[in-house]
């Protein structure tokens, strides 16, 4: 693949809820390069998660498409090369963890893209080890913590070692240790990526590029206004600064 190419784009890209008449994102087109690392904000009901969906096809599109290697896809067999290629994370790590085991969850993805069991076990436990999981490859899955969970999960994801992440809401009941822990990560991962999040600050240290949902439309370019706010948090009355 050309270094320039885009991963993947989507052409006047349409997405309608079912039951629904009013489209719930409308005439969406855009790319996604390597090296970008995409901010996505907006409020609730917006249709953040809806766009991943239909960036992986997850939710069929009722107008345009997306393009992948070429090829506009249109039904679940054309997408499975997307869905290799792009890995998506979800808002809520237990829709995404299905074995016993930690190793069993890992591996899965690499023993869906072909690797033999042995190269997908081995595929697994450097995976776990570059995000600081060593040990965790026996443990149950349900007796995770759900930063440990939420961990583990991108793990799965990253062990398809995929061109492109999606990830929804990833500090969602993290404590700050584990939201730490999941800046370190993502900030040592070249891998492109859109990133949904409310939680601001952890966005602005994990994107260089932000885009938002107006009225049903992908605002690409969302602007950076200057802006002052009060805030309050313990030891705030000793002198610092914000990075």
């Amino acid at each position: 693949m050309n270094g320039n190419a885009p991963l993947f784009c989507l052409e006047d890209l349409t997405l309608t809820h079912e039951g629904c008449t009013q489209p719930v994102l409308r005439d969406v087109s855009f790319c996604l390069h390597p090296g970008e690392h995409i901010g996505l904000y907006g409020p609730n009901g917006c249709g953040k998660t809806t766009l991943l969906r239909g960036i992986t096809g997850l939710h069929k599109a009722t107008g345009g498409g997306v393009r992948f290697q070429g090829k506009l896809l249109r039904d679940d067999a054309d997408f499975h090369p997307l869905r290799c290629a792009v890995g998506f994370v979800l808002q809520h790590a237990e829709d995404q963890l299905f074995f016993p085991t930690v190793l069993e969850d890992v591996a899965f993805g690499p023993l869906n893209l072909g690797l033999s069991p042995d190269a997908a076990r081995e595929r697994a436990l450097e995976t776990l080890a570059r995000l600081g999981l060593d040990g965790f490859a026996d443990r149950q899955t349900h007796a995770l913590s759900g930063g440990e969970k939420k961990l583990v999960s991108l793990a799965g994801v990253l062990a398809m070692q995929p061109q492109a992440l999606l990830l929804d809401e990833p500090t969602n009941a993290l404590d700050m240790a584990a939201r730490q822990r999941l800046l370190d990560i993502l900030a040592a991962l070249p891998t492109a990526r859109i990133t949904i999040s409310h939680d601001w600050d952890f966005l602005q240290q994990v994107s260089n590029r932000f885009m938002t949902i107006e009225d049903g439309r992908l605002v690409t370019d969302a602007p950076s206004l200057a802006h002052v706010h009060r805030h309050a948090h313990p030891c705030g009355h000793v002198p610092h600064v914000h990075a």
